[in-house]
């Protein structure tokens, strides 16, 4: 329209010359337009705040501002020809190579606009996924050879839903809680910064080992020493005591990194703490994992992945304990000592958005937990378990690039409502593959072995199977898992190291404690 409007106006051989040239401020306002695309230009790297609550610190605070990318890409930008003048037959007022060189300009610049206006985030968009991370070629294939493959794997059959659009997470994986099966994965075994979800890993292996958990304990300033700068804290206080209930629900709801050293130092410390967190996810086959601090906070070399976030996740949820922490919307929580000598008490929150429906986020129907995480590194992770129609489905998502408030809630959603809806109707692309120590039955899943071998450029290209089924030559995973014991109250582990199969979930009690919204 702008070019329509100006070459109308001052037309080829009119008497404009009078007339005040509109060039200069059309060309203020398209400076000006470029600016403000260069400043709301989305970033190539990552970096948002969760908005946590608003009485929540994150775990690590937020790095100062990456320079925008902006500006228009040449393989973007509209070449205006100027047309040869020979239809001007009549002398003009003004020069005829002027009055050109200013339509020209003025094609030019509408044509520039329009790819601001029409496409903003074209040239930007293709920037930021060239400056994307890749996941290495050769990834883990525990559960199965698809899974070390990168990209999007799925095995839809007839009547199977597509994949939902705009995924915008490094790494995802949905999975049958029960029996294993891996409905669709997205570089399931990529080895990223897991943030707090790690905690699920840290809960799985010190709850056996500090019980009974209303057992008390004092903390002392060593404690919280080394706490790292920024992290989410509960309220934990030196010289004031604490039940074993008390820290795990700080834990757990408000991912306190000072509940989580202190059950630390009542375990037996931290080096010992992380020693044994690494040799448990070694025994649960979560062989991407790196531990370095027990709670999550930025690391060097500490990465875990979405595949072994969802073995913590389906071992965590065997212990009632867990189950009951993970899917606990609110809590009181022991504060200072009044002058009488009683202690006052003050509210916290989960910070899982899906289960509390906190800061806009609806609360997902059948949610019951699990754990999320943020760090600057991270990014955002996310690992949830819902029940519909008794299906029980786990969904893991890490670092989604999305701008978009709680895409990390919103991704996870929409692949649970997959999940539900294909659930029958795909083929597994793998398995969520049992304990070392367990009987792994007819299961398909590779073991450790496999595990640490190299890809070696067998698993093939990326296969981006979002409305076609893969190839199903991708060797196992196909397999049923062994079935979870997460029932009330009922351990995995039987004396002879075989997981119990009861596929009835306790969901309708955890439902009834969540908040009235």
């Amino acid at each position: 329209m702008a070019s329509s409007r100006c070459t109308q106006k001052y037309a080829v051989g009119s008497p404009a010359s009078s007339k005040a040239s509109p060039l200069p401020s059309f060309h203020r306002f398209l400076t000006k337009v470029i600016q403000m695309n260069q400043l709301h230009t989305p970033k190539a790297s990552r970096n948002q705040e969760t908005g946590r609550l608003s009485f929540m610190a994150p775990v690590s605070p937020p790095r100062s501002g990456e320079a925008a990318r902006g500006g228009l890409s040449r393989r973007n930008a509209r070449r205006v020809k100027q047309s040869a003048p020979a239809f001007i037959s009549s002398p003009c007022t003004f020069p005829t190579v002027l009055a050109l060189k200013k339509i020209a300009f003025t094609v030019t610049s509408a044509a520039l606009l329009s790819t601001f206006v029409v496409s903003p985030a074209s040239a930007v968009d293709k920037d930021a996924s060239a400056n994307r991370p890749k996941p290495p070629a050769g990834m883990s294939r525990v559960g199965g050879e698809l899974l070390g493959r990168t990209g999007t794997q799925v095995k839809l059959g007839v009547g199977a839903p597509v994949l939902p659009k705009d995924l915008t997470g490094r790494s995802w994986i949905v999975a049958d809680a029960e029996n294993g099966e891996v409905l669709a994965a997205h570089n399931p075994h990529w080895r990223l910064p897991p943030a707090s979800t790690l905690k699920m890993l840290f809960a799985d292996t010190v709850m056996p080992g500090l019980q009974p958990k209303t057992q008390t304990y004092t903390v002392q300033e060593k404690d919280l020493a080394d706490l790292g700068e920024g992290s989410s804290l509960v309220g934990v206080k030196e010289h004031l005591s604490y039940t074993v209930h008390d820290l795990w629900l700080g834990v757990f709801l408000r991912s306190g990194n000072d509940a989580v050293h202190v059950l630390s130092s009542m375990y037996g410390g931290i080096p010992k703490t992380v020693a044994d967190m690494q040799a448990h996810a070694e025994e649960l086959q979560a062989l991407d994992t790196k531990v370095v601090s027990p709670d999550g906070y930025d690391a060097p070399d500490q990465v875990s992945s979405a595949y072994d976030l969802t073995l913590f996740a389906r071992s965590g949820l065997q212990k009632a304990d867990f189950r009951e922490y993970c899917s606990t919307a609110e809590a009181d929580f022991p504060g200072a000592k009044k002058k009488n000598g009683k202690r006052e008490t003050f509210k916290i929150q989960n910070t899982n958005r899906l289960l509390t429906g906190a800061d806009g986020v609806d609360p997902y129907k059948g949610i019951a937990g699990v754990k999320n995480g943020y760090t600057t590194h991270a990014g955002n992770t996310f690992t949830g378990v819902a029940e519909r129609n008794g299906k029980v489905l786990l969904v893991t998502v890490m670092n989604p690039s999305s701008k978009e408030p709680h895409a990390v809630y919103k991704e996870a959603a929409d692949l649970l409502d997959w999940g539900f809806a294909a659930s029958g109707k795909v083929t597994p692309v793998g398995e969520l593959v049992p304990p070392r120590s367990a009987s792994t039955g007819t299961g398909t899943g590779k073991g450790p072995a496999a595990a640490r071998e190299e890809d070696k450029g067998k698993n093939g290209p990326s296969h981006n199977t979002e409305a076609v089924a893969a190839e199903g030559d991708g060797g196992g995973g196909g397999g049923v898992g062994i079935a979870l014991g997460i029932a009330g109250g009922v351990l995995a582990l039987l004396a002879g190291g075989v997981f119990l199969v009861n596929r009835r979930w306790p969901l309708p009690d955890l439902v009834r404690r969540l908040p009235r919204r």
